[in-house]
């Protein structure tokens, strides 16, 4: 039935659609700080059951098979690639990188609630106290730690340990612990933007300690995680993405040739 094809295929158009959409996010964040990417996944929709399997045939025995036909495809979720990015060096002493699992937690100044991140390109801000480096917002570091002002010198060790070298001595002194965070179901984790993650009742509340305890990573520090984005796989993907649309485009212009033929039988 050919009105039925149209409808088909363009379920198929509008999956590979938005499955373009998620390439096209993960190709503009190839350069995103510790950026996590997206993969489409898709289920197929109701079928039209012609004839069941284990129907009855004409010798009372059940038929091996039926007649079912598909109704096309829609996007069944878009799941999140935990995967590590490559560590660059970058020199920079608030610079740390997470090699592991983990995310660090931000209080967020116009909410006050928790967010969670694992861009570690830190700051301090005018009050001396740990945040994330944002044009936009000014999220500090949890448990907030405040750094001297004559502090010369600042070393984030890989457990946590936040020491400071001051003006006058040459001991190092501790004026923090960093903590990490993990859940049971990261993939629950809602996107909100600017490396953020914010925890939802799928992920389950975080579960929070030093790191390099509990299965949790080190940290790094004069280093940033990279984008975990494969420029090479998301080419290709994006190749077979378009000709899937176009493939489901003609199948509409095959069920719209179908139709005319019809509509012409009576001239």
């Amino acid at each position: 039935m050919s009105v039925q094809t149209l409808y088909t295929a363009a379920t198929g158009m509008d999956a590979m659609q938005t499955k373009l959409d998620v390439i096209a996010n993960n190709l503009a964040n190839i350069n995103t700080t510790a950026f996590k990417k997206d993969r489409a996944n898709f289920e197929d929709l109701l079928y039209r059951n012609e004839m069941y399997p284990g129907m009855l045939d004409a010798n009372s025995q059940p038929t091996p098979t039926g007649i079912q036909v598909g109704l096309g495809t829609r996007v069944q979720s878009t799941q999140k690639d935990y995967r590590q990015g490559a560590i660059q060096e970058t020199g920079r002493e608030l610079d740390i990188s997470i090699e592991g699992v983990g995310f660090l937690e931000v209080q967020d100044p116009i909410t006050q609630s928790s967010v969670y991140t694992r861009s570690g390109n830190l700051d301090i801000n005018s009050n001396g106290q740990l945040v994330v480096g944002s044009a936009q917002t000014g999220r500090i570091v949890q448990p907030p730690t405040t750094i001297p002002q004559d502090a010369t010198n600042i070393v984030i060790g890989p457990t946590g340990q936040i020491m400071v070298r001051q003006v006058g001595t040459n001991e190092l002194q501790q004026v923090g612990q960093l903590q990490l965070a993990q859940f049971i179901n990261p993939d629950g984790l809602l996107k909100v933007g600017e490396n953020m993650y914010l925890p939802t009742d799928a992920s389950n509340a975080a579960l929070q300690g030093p790191p390099g305890t509990n299965g949790l990573g080190v940290l790094r520090q004069g280093t940033l995680e990279a984008s975990n984005v494969e420029p090479v796989q998301e080419l290709i993907d994006l190749i077979t993405t378009q000709r899937g649309f176009e493939l489901n485009s003609q199948a509409v212009q095959a069920g719209d040739q179908l139709l005319q033929i019809i509509s012409n039988l009576r001239r």
